[in-house]
C-alpha cells in the first residue's frame, strides 16, 4: 500500500480512502499520513500539493460512503450479514454501525467519521434506514473533511517521522480528529448564534 501512494501519489490516496469508506479495511492514517508526508518532500516518491492531498482524501470518502450507502439502501441487513463476509464485513460491525446509528439519528453519520470503527461502517446502516443521498452527503463531507485533513497536515508536520505518528494513533481515540470535530462545531454554533441575533428585531 505503501508503495501504490509513493509511486502514483493523488491516485492512490483517492482509491485507497474509496476502499476505506466502502467497508475495505486499509487505515486512512497510513493512506493520509504518509500523502502529507509526501506533500512535505520528506519521503522519496510523488510531492503532491497538500491541498491536493486532502482534496483526494476527503473526496476518497465520500464517493467510498456512497458506495457503502447503496449497499445498505438497496442489499438491506440481511444481505449484508449473510454475504458481508465476502468483501470483508463482519456482523459485528454491522451490527456496532447499526446500534449507532439508531441512538444517534442522522448526525452519527457526521460523528462517526470522527471515531476509528465505526467510521468505515457508519454509511451501511444510513442507507438501510434510506437517510436521503444528499443529506447523507452533506453530512459524510462535514465529517470526512476534518478526519483527512488532521491527517494529512499531522504527516506534513511530522514528515519522515509519519510511520512513527501512525503507530502513536492506533489507540482508542485520536485527539487531533478530536480537536478537529470540536473546531467545527464550535464555529457551527457561533454562526447559527449570530444569524439568531441578526433575525431577532432591533
Amino acid at each position: 500500500m505503501q508503495h501504490l501512494i509513493v509511486t502514483y501519489g493523488v491516485s492512490a490516496i483517492l482509491l485507497l480512502m474509496v476502499a476505506e469508506s466502502a467497508c475495505i479495511p486499509i487505515p486512512s492514517e497510513v493512506t493520509m499520513l504518509l500523502g502529507g508526508a509526501l506533500a512535505a518532500g520528506a519521503v522519496s516518491g510523488a510531492h503532491p500539493n497538500l491541498i491536493a492531498v486532502i482534496a483526494a482524501g476527503t473526496a476518497g470518502n465520500v464517493i467510498g460512503s456512497y458506495l457503502a450507502w447503496l449497499a445498505g439502501r438497496y442489499g438491506g441487513r440481511p444481505v449484508l450479514h449473510r454475504w458481508g463476509r465476502y468483501i470483508f464485513l463482519r456482523s459485528h460491525d454491522i451490527d456496532r454501525a447499526h446500534d449507532w446509528f439508531q441512538r444517534r439519528g442522522a448526525a452519527s453519520v457526521f460523528w462517526a467519521r470522527l471515531l476509528p470503527g465505526i467510521r468505515t461502517f457508519i454509511s451501511l446502516p444510513a442507507g438501510i434506514a434510506e437517510m436521503p443521498a444528499t443529506r447523507f452527503g452533506l453530512y459524510t463531507l462535514a465529517g470526512c473533511l476534518p478526519w483527512t485533513a488532521a491527517l494529512a497536515v499531522a504527516g506534513y508536520a511530522v514528515g519522515a517521522n509519519w510511520q512513527q505518528l501512525e503507530d502513536t494513533l492506533r489507540g482508542p481515540s485520536y485527539a487531533i480528529a478530536g480537536l478537529a470535530g470540536i473546531a467545527i462545531v464550535a464555529a457551527v454554533v457561533v454562526v447559527r448564534r449570530r444569524q439568531r441575533r441578526a433575525s431577532q428585531p432591533q
